[in-house]
């Protein structure tokens, strides 16, 4: 018999964890500019480093899944939480881009393994209790990268050193996240279970439902680390108002991911991705159609704002891709797997192809694309449609049958 009582303990901790690994980001984000002039590095340069990040990222991520075959997924997700944390450090270090580089690639590979341990847990509990969680588990993430990018732009503010930052931030989140580790699920392979591929093709019945995913993660990265360089290159602001830029933008992604489950339970899934790409197109096309928010914006709480409804747009899109993965296909796992390397992808590369654009035309530009992809969530929510389908289908006594954790 499930213990539900340990499930919904386990539940919490992973949600600690996931606000852990948010925080990571968020502080990370605030700063990209203080890494930028420390490195001195143009908007081209500093995307060509950042672009480390989704290398790095795509070299460690099959790696996850046999480090928790071999080590367990307490003990994995302990080690892996752990190094993700330690990692933010590395890129204030680097005083020119050869070394920027470097500490890109391993950021990326750290930040990638833990994700991809964090998102099994929370799939695993999501599967015992037999009710949603997703969306709220990544609006732990949102609310964690808003506190971490709140307490960046106080540094910002403050005219800190990123490098003196950094390390107080990464000591007091290893703590944080090794501390939460205890109550995760503990979940060990059979004897004779072979680990895990190094890397499995996606269905196709998850590469719609993946570009789905990416066009919300590409609008995501790209606001996440670009924002603030938008703001206080393009319209000439503050250090710490271009920081607060970043934490308007975490602010609506957490509440929505919060509320999410329940405006979906309301709503649907197609209904609910189709009114948040409306949102984020929105925060793009007033600028163009009356020169408001973010692309050619003439002040910057306009622009400001414009991230902020782009937050609110995509932020449950992620979690409903997983729960339609799931359903989408006769291999749930192979599918869900297959989105989550899209969705990831596309975070990490938009950050070096928001700078790619912006070197060869503007930054002006690179919000334009952001805009236009998010488009592609209004247009191609209808495939999220077997999610909504497979819940139908689900019944919650099947949550109950499922047996604990092996010894």
């Amino acid at each position: 018999m499930e213990d539900m009582s340990g499930v919904r303990r386990a539940r919490y901790a992973v949600a600690a964890v996931f606000a852990v690994h948010g925080a990571v980001t968020g502080s990370f984000a605030t700063r990209v500019p203080w890494i930028q002039d420390h490195a001195s590095l143009g908007a081209g340069r500093l995307g060509f480093a950042l672009a480390f990040t989704a290398l790095g990222a795509s070299c460690a991520m099959p790696l996850a899944g046999r480090i928790s075959h071999r080590f367990g997924s307490r003990n994995a997700l302990r080690g892996l939480i752990a190094l993700w944390t330690l990692s933010l450090v590395l890129p204030s270090l680097a005083p020119n881009l050869p070394t920027l580089c470097l500490a890109m690639f391993t950021y990326g590979a750290c930040a990638g393994m833990a994700d991809v341990a964090m998102n099994a847990l929370g799939v695993e509990v999501e599967r015992r209790l037999g009710r949603s969680v997703m969306s709220g588990l990544h609006g732990m993430w949102s609310a964690g990268a808003l506190v971490g990018s709140a307490a960046g732009t106080l540094a910002a503010h403050l005219g800190a050193d990123a490098r003196t930052h950094f390390l107080l931030a990464a000591a007091v989140l290893t703590v944080l996240g090794v501390l939460s580790c205890t109550w995760v699920l503990d979940i060990q392979p059979a004897e004779d279970e072979e680990p895990p591929p190094r890397f499995a093709l996606p269905p196709r019945s998850a590469l719609l439902i993946g570009m789905v995913g990416f066009c919300a993660v590409f609008a995501e990265g790209a606001s996440l680390d670009w924002s603030a360089v938008f703001l206080r290159d393009r319209l000439d602001s503050s250090a710490g108002l271009a920081a607060a830029s970043t934490t308007a933008f975490m602010l609506t992604m957490a509440v929505a991911r919060i509320a999410g489950d329940a405006v979906v339970n309301r709503f649907g899934a197609v209904r609910t991705v189709r009114a948040g790409g409306v949102l984020a197109v929105l925060g793009g096309l007033l600028v163009v159609l009356g020169g408001l928010l973010v692309v050619l914006a003439g002040q910057p709480v306009v622009a400001m704002g414009g991230f902020a409804l782009m937050g609110l747009g995509i932020a449950v899109v992620v979690p409903l891709c997983f729960a339609a993965a799931g359903h989408a296909g006769p291999n749930p796992s192979q599918a869900i797997a297959g989105v989550a390397t899209i969705t990831y992808t596309s975070g990490l590369i938009a950050p070096s192809l928001i700078g790619g654009v912006a070197q060869a035309t503007s930054l002006v530009v690179s919000f334009g694309v952001v805009t236009a992809l998010a488009c592609g969530l209004t247009v191609c929510a209808g495939v999220l449609r077997s999610a909504e389908r497979g819940a139908e289908r689900e019944v919650s006594p099947r949550a109950a049958a499922v047996p604990g954790p092996r010894p």
